[in-house]
């Protein structure tokens, strides 16, 4: 009785075994048809190749970041997670396996994205596209100005500096040679970068770290240097660095602004944007300060980086919980808010319910985790810790997918018939690209 209840028993366990093996080992087809089936969805309703951020299940209400940024039916959106993302989903696609269709599917958002470049070398939030025909040989550009805010301009060439190494088109040459001689000519003498150029005037003229403005125009220089190996790429990525060392407050406030103007003073931006130590500011120039020490191997870019943590350790407000804004001074949180413009408050209740969600006047802001890699990588020294961070093992992949296995079902399962993501009665980028990049990672793993 006890052998047949263990035979029984065993072979229960070997039939689970069996079953979740077939299970597995079907999940990176299952994954392949899913990426697939999403992304001709996608391409299906695309407009000459480039995507508004958001869409009405009947595809007939068309917005940008948000529904209060309605777009017309031939625009599409720059601004991250818009058409940049959705490009660098497809060369992802196409890396992780080798079908071509990505490849052109990334093919067509270049084009996009060139076709809305303006005529200085950057992007605004939303192009018009209406111009770009199937057979369009010759980019006419429209004269206006560029932002850099959320990484609009800067997200843009990082995708076109991607699929410049997989496509080879002269009108994507010339495109990719316009925008970063425009990052070059927009950078001021001390490194910084305002929000938008050609100036405008105002706060937008201001040096800017809003928004990661001037850290993502690091990074872009960094990885044009990179892929094209210029020096003046890297001289611009360590001028906009000299800017971060340089626009540090003296300890105990040894942190950064949002924007500064251009007599290196904090500054206000917008009605409620107070002028103040922003901690996440503060936290991304950490981060893009580690950036360029492992980059260059420079060391001075690691010697404000102590100072600004002790800062950031002495204005926590509790438990992985920080102010965004500091008074200059006196330390004390301050917040402001748009239904009243130009006013400080001290105290975050007075703070409308709308704001504080709207505009995350209190957060963690990465802070924790960029101070834990700031010790790892100045206990370690860039050389050892860029030989650490080496691609993983083919058994660390193993174990990373299978980790991976129940979230890339979860996606597969909540695709629908027609082959889309909705979410809250939407389709959009975000969530687009989201899944996207799960599933590529994922088939990354187990290729």
């Amino acid at each position: 009785m006890k052998l047949k209840s263990g035979i029984v028993v065993a072979a229960g366990i070997l039939f689970a075994t069996f079953t979740d093996c077939a299970a597995e080992d079907s999940l990176p087809q299952e994954a392949r048809v899913a990426l697939r089936k999403a992304t001709e969805y996608f391409r299906s309703i695309a407009t000459n190749g480039g995507y508004a951020g958001i869409y009405s299940l009947d595809l007939k209400e068309r917005y940008g970041e948000a529904v209060y940024e309605k777009a017309k039916a031939t625009e599409i959106w720059v601004q991250p997670p818009g058409t940049p993302t959705v490009g660098q989903c497809y060369l992802r696609a196409w890396k992780a396996t080798g079908d071509a269709y990505y490849l052109d599917a990334a093919r067509d958002v270049a084009r996009a994205l060139v076709w809305g470049q303006r005529a200085a070398g950057g992007w605004d939030h939303r192009v018009d596209v209406a111009h770009l025909t199937a057979d369009a040989a010759r980019v006419e550009r429209k004269t206006g100005r560029c932002s850099f805010d959320d990484r609009v301009t800067q997200g843009a060439l990082e995708f076109l500096i991607d699929a410049d190494q997989a496509i080879d088109e002269a009108w994507l040459d010339e495109a990719m040679e316009l925008g970063l001689r425009f990052m070059l000519q927009s950078q001021f003498e001390n490194g910084a970068w305002p929000q938008w150029y050609p100036l405008r005037g105002g706060y937008h003229d201001y040096y800017t770290f809003n928004d990661s403005a001037i850290n993502t125009c690091i990074s872009l220089m960094l990885k044009a240097h990179t892929v094209y190996g210029k020096d003046a790429y890297l001289l611009s990525a360590r001028k906009g660095g000299d800017f971060i060392i340089a626009s540090q407050l003296p300890a105990p406030q040894a942190g950064w602004a949002q924007q500064y103007s251009h007599d290196m003073k904090p500054a206000w931006a917008r009605a409620f944007e107070p002028a103040g130590l922003s901690s996440a500011a503060t936290s991304r120039n950490i981060r893009t300060l580690i950036e360029l020490y492992l980059y260059t191997q420079d060391g001075r870019y690691l010697v404000p980086i102590p100072a600004a943590i002790t800062w950031l350790n002495d204005s926590m407000l509790g438990e992985h919980l920080w102010a965004r804004l500091y008074e200059v001074e006196t330390n004390r949180p301050i917040y402001g808010d748009r239904t009243d413009g130009n006013k400080v408050f001290y105290d975050y209740e007075k703070v409308s319910k709308r704001e504080r969600t709207s505009y995350a006047w209190r957060g963690e802001y990465g802070i924790e985790s960029t101070i834990r890699n700031y010790e790892r990588v100045a206990g370690m020294g860039a050389a050892a810790f860029e030989e650490a961070s080496q691609a993983p093992t083919a058994a660390q992949r193993a174990a990373r997918a299978r980790g991976m296995a129940d979230r890339v079902q979860s996606i597969i399962d909540a695709l629908d018939a027609e082959g889309r993501w909705v979410r809250d009665d939407q389709i959009t980028c975000q969530t687009f690209t989201g899944n996207v990049s799960v599933l590529c990672d994922y088939l990354e793993c187990v290729r």
